[in-house]
């Protein structure tokens, strides 16, 4: 957890002041921005080579983006301040509006869509909601495609982890921005000695898997270029695909089940991916508590809805339900939202069920987003706790997860993150209503965008296009927080955060 010593109330009549190194974050924030400039270049490359004519749009880009990094960095270029984890927080949000700022630009220059749609469209795919503003994406240019596919690549395992493997090596520390990229609950603190090690180390299994999904598709039928942009929005678990009807496009059995394996792939805690990986042993998996919740929740969702998609008669036979079933319940868990059929038009209670799924999410340490199986757990643990206090209330009833005790400090943490989420949701619902949605596509609206789903309910169950611009910002703040897991966004609201 992160350390909250600065919520300490300051002695009566304090002036506010700041404590923050302002010109070391400025520091940062240029050399990132120098950092992250090359990933332009795989987009001109993809424009020269399918000649689409858009390789000038990510030339400006680059220039502009390696522009704003030296204006940032040169000027505090000898400022070697170490950042306290305050200061960590302030970056890790800061940061996740810098890029998609960034990266918004070739679809205001490419596509000339306006600064909000841009900026949804990019912070989507950074946060690998997977929701969208654009209709017609089989007409697009092949290197905007590009691009759109690789923000969630990069947002996947979290650009912020990327740079702490990289920074190190030019001599800035970058244990505090890691700590406060995976606040909340977490199984491993350091899964090697070095926080640069850990953070290379996933790296390396995320595109590992990555490059496993891409050559999968690609024997499965895909194109090179579908079967790439899809592995990036399947192990991201972002969502976004290259043709307007998404999976259904292919209509292929083989690559919806290796979309399915691989979606649960990114929604499992890499973790578990790096100990199975290091000991060449899969009881990493078997051994962990929320791993085998995960699956089960998995295998129950789909055998309730395939029944009911069987029952109801919506499709023909139990295989086909079957099918439909598994790949939508895999995609809404693990908050990918890839689909196959719209099911916010499903009969019954299926789209209920859904988002339930959705707002349950992927594990701990991994790329989905939701409220995580392992605080699902932990708080269905209390709650059965509690129940066995009302019966017997002078019994003992420790709290334990597997073989290991629950402190009291992670069952506040989990306590605290529902409270908030809910209240978060409820809010934006409200303000969503407030802006002229009705209620179900307001709740569908940030189910997808706080779970960082994609597809929601209602008028945004297939693009938020139709949406005003209030919704669009309304939409954007709700994905910041579900990709930062509420306390780092939220801390920044807090007037103590502000003082010494």
């Amino acid at each position: 957890m992160p350390d909250a010593s600065f919520l300490t109330l300051p002695s009566p009549g304090k002036p506010y002041s700041s404590s923050f190194r302002w010109r070391a974050v400025t520091r940062l924030f240029g050399i990132l921005l120098l950092l992250f400039s090359p990933s332009f270049l795989p987009s001109i490359g993809v424009s020269l080579y399918y000649d689409d004519g858009e390789w000038a749009v990510f030339c400006t880009t680059f220039a502009i983006t390696i522009a704003a990094g030296l204006l940032l960095w040169w000027p505090n270029r000898n400022i070697n301040s170490d950042m306290k984890m305050r200061d960590g927080f302030l970056v890790v949000t800061l940061f996740w509006l810098i890029l998609p700022l960034a990266s918004a630009l070739p679809f205001i220059l490419g596509l000339h869509l306006d600064f909000v749609d841009s900026l949804f469209e990019s912070v989507s795919g950074f946060t690998t909601t997977g929701a969208t503003t654009i209709i017609g994406l089989d007409d697009l240019p092949r290197s905007i495609l590009y691009h759109r596919q690789q923000i969630q690549f990069l947002g996947g395992m979290g650009v912020i982890v990327l740079a702490v493997a990289v920074l190190p090596l030019l001599g800035i520390g970058g244990m505090q921005l890691y700590r406060a990229e995976v606040s909340g609950v977490s199984k491993e603190d350091k899964l090697t000695p070095r926080i640069a090690h850990t953070a290379r180390a996933l790296w390396v299994i995320y595109f590992f898997l990555t490059l496993c999904c891409a050559a999968a598709y690609w024997f499965a039928g895909m194109s090179l270029f579908d079967a790439i942009g899809h592995a990036y929005a399947t192990v991201a678990t972002g969502g976004f695909s290259t043709h307007d009807a998404s999976m259904a496009f292919f209509d292929n059995e083989v690559i919806e089940f290796i979309a399915i394996v691989f979606m649960m792939a990114g929604g499992a805690n890499f973790a578990l991916h790096f100990l199975a990986w290091k000991n060449l042993s899969p009881k990493s998996y078997e051994n962990d508590p929320e791993f085998r919740a995960y699956l089960f929740i998995f295998l129950a969702i789909t055998v309730l809805i395939t029944l009911s998609l069987y029952a109801s008669g919506e499709f023909s036979g139990m295989e086909k339900s079957l099918r439909y079933s598994a790949f939508q319940t895999a995609s809404i868990l693990t908050s990918t939202g890839f689909t196959t059929a719209n099911f916010a038009v499903w009969p019954l209670h299926i789209p209920m069920l859904l988002v339930i799924a959705a707002f349950i999410g992927g594990c701990v340490g991994s790329t989905a987003g939701g409220i995580k199986v392992l605080r699902i757990v932990l708080l269905g643990k209390l709650g059965l706790r509690q129940l066995r206090l009302s019966l017997h209330p002078r019994s003992v009833v420790a709290m334990r997860l597997g073989k290991e005790s629950v402190s009291t400090e992670i069952l506040f943490s989990v306590l605290g993150f529902q409270v908030l989420y809910v209240t978060i949701s409820i809010l934006l619902t409200t303000a969503l209503m407030g802006a002229g949605l009705d209620l179900e596509t307001a709740f569908g609206a940030v189910m997808a965008t706080i779970n960082l789903c994609g597809p929601g309910l209602g008028d945004v169950a297939v693009t938020f296009a139709g949406t005003s611009a209030t919704v669009k910002y309304l939409g954007i703040f709700s994905m910041l927080v579900g990709r930062l897991e509420v306390f780092t966004l939220l801390i920044l609201f807090l007037p103590r955060y502000w003082r010494d």
